[in-house]
């Protein structure tokens, strides 16, 4: 189910290449390659294929952080001047703390950074002199704005308390064994993906970029089982310990009390926490950059995780889409009702977000699941239309019931996966935000004059 999913996903949304993987209780239980990394050359996507993990890199240097203040190295609550004595700004005091849950005051990407990618900086002192002297847009803890630039500071700090490159420390503690490392686009090397971009609803080649400037905020690449084990190995408390990992996961709070967060979620050391689409608990963190679009998804109370990784910036849903990757292999939800897959329709109407929708839809039962397509027309057209990938002409439709039924589905948009589930009154409902639901009622041929 789950690389049918894959598949039909990469066709919907236009993006060049995808892979996917979830582990679960200790192993990898699937992984999922679909479309190209490298459209010009035909290389299609493999399980081995490494794409840019993007802001989900800041995973990986919370973790890094968290790993030297449990050994006694770092202050989480220190002022980073007390490590970083060549800091020489006018900043009030700022924490590790802070910085990871961005509400240290310090600004994301700002104009003056446009070229940032054009200049490699030799270590992470030196990045941090791009922005040193800047003023903070809030006083430290009076509010959460996400900044990279935090993330970049993250960085210096674990290379002034290691004495080595961030990079070299990441690969030796943090993700030994794993093919997770520093950004390798256009190196040559045969299982690195092409970075691309969407410009007039074509994918293009992107032009080099070098992320040395935050490597710990999104500079880094890897597969993603390489992504979903370090996932696990979270955990499973072979990274940090419980009591560590268990604290990165603690909401911060603000100086007003408020916590830390935004768009339903609450951040801790680094990671997001929420509920998930079916209402469960999820950990989590996203990413977008030049060529790459990504995400990793943890349920801890299950000793699962997922993650999806894209060779394309694209306008997605992407922690929705990661979660109904995994459904294949996580508990069926409570309530679901049964419904037989509707061979006999041949359109559907309904509302999303209270405005009417309408068109042709066809379905069948392959290769034991109901599948089907729906009309991307009208309001759902428009809803659609405002990304930089192409708009494709249909929805597809995935069951996840092995019996061929259409209790629930996956829902494959041009912005990722969504999940349909059947109600009693034979009408469908998919969430796709708080204020956007979507109703349909599927109307069979034989019941049209």
């Amino acid at each position: 189910m789950s690389q049918t999913l894959l598949e039909a996903l990469q066709e919907v949304s236009g993006v060049p290449g995808l892979s996917a993987a979830v582990w679960q209780d200790g192993a990898v239980v699937w992984t999922g390659a679909a479309g190209r990394q490298d459209v010009e050359g035909g290389v299609p996507v493999t399980r081995d294929t490494r794409f840019r993990l993007a802001s989900v890199s800041k995973l990986l240097t919370v973790t890094a952080v968290a790993r030297l203040a449990e050994e006694g190295r770092i202050d989480l609550d220190a002022p980073i001047a007390s490590i970083l004595p060549w800091l020489d700004n006018d900043w009030p005091p700022i924490s590790a703390r802070q910085l990871a849950a961005h509400t240290s005051g310090l600004p994301h990407y700002q104009e003056i950074d446009a070229d940032r990618g054009k200049v490699h900086y030799p270590d992470g002192k030196t990045a941090v002199e791009v922005f040193a002297g800047r003023p903070l847009l809030s006083a430290p803890g009076d509010r959460y704005s996400y900044s990279a630039w935090g993330y970049t500071l993250l960085g210096a700090m674990v290379e002034e308390v290691t004495g080595e490159p961030f990079t070299a420390y990441l690969a030796r503690e943090i993700a030994p064994g794993l093919d997770l490392g520093p950004d390798a686009t256009d190196s040559g090397d045969p299982h690195v993906s092409i970075a691309y971009e969407f410009l007039e609803g074509s994918a293009r080649r992107a032009a080099p970029h070098d992320y040395s400037y935050t490597w710990g905020g999104g500079g880094m690449m890897g597969t993603a089982e390489s992504l979903v084990r370090f996932g696990g190995a979270m955990m499973d408390h072979r990274v940090v310990t419980k009591a560590t990992f268990d604290d990165m996961l603690r909401p911060a709070f603000l100086s007003s009390g408020e916590v830390a967060g935004e768009d339903g979620y609450s951040v801790g050391f680094g990671w997001r926490s929420a509920k998930g689409g079916d209402g469960s608990p999820i950990v989590f963190h996203n990413g977008v950059t030049i060529g790459a679009r990504s995400s990793l998804v943890l349920w801890h109370e299950e000793k699962t995780a997922a993650a999806i990784l894209s060779n394309a910036s694209w306008t997605s849903s992407i922690d929705a889409t990661s979660q109904m990757l995994a459904a294949p292999f996580r508990s069926e939800p409570e309530g679901l009702v049964a419904a037989a897959c509707p061979i006999g329709a041949a359109s559907f109407e309904g509302t999303l977000a209270g405005e009417q929708v309408s068109g042709w839809a066809r379905f069948r039962v392959m290769d034991g699941l109901c599948q089907g397509e729906i009309e991307l027309a009208g309001s759902l057209h428009a809803y659609f239309d405002r990304g930089p990938q192409p708009t494709a002409p249909t929805i597809r439709v995935v069951g996840l019931d092995p019996a061929g039924g259409l209790s629930r589905a996956g829902m494959v948009t041009p912005f990722g996966l969504y999940e349909l589930r059947a109600s009693e009154d034979g009408t469908y409902t998919s969430r796709w935000s708080v204020q956007r639901v979507l109703e349909l009622r599927f109307i069979d041929g034989g019941d049209r004059e």
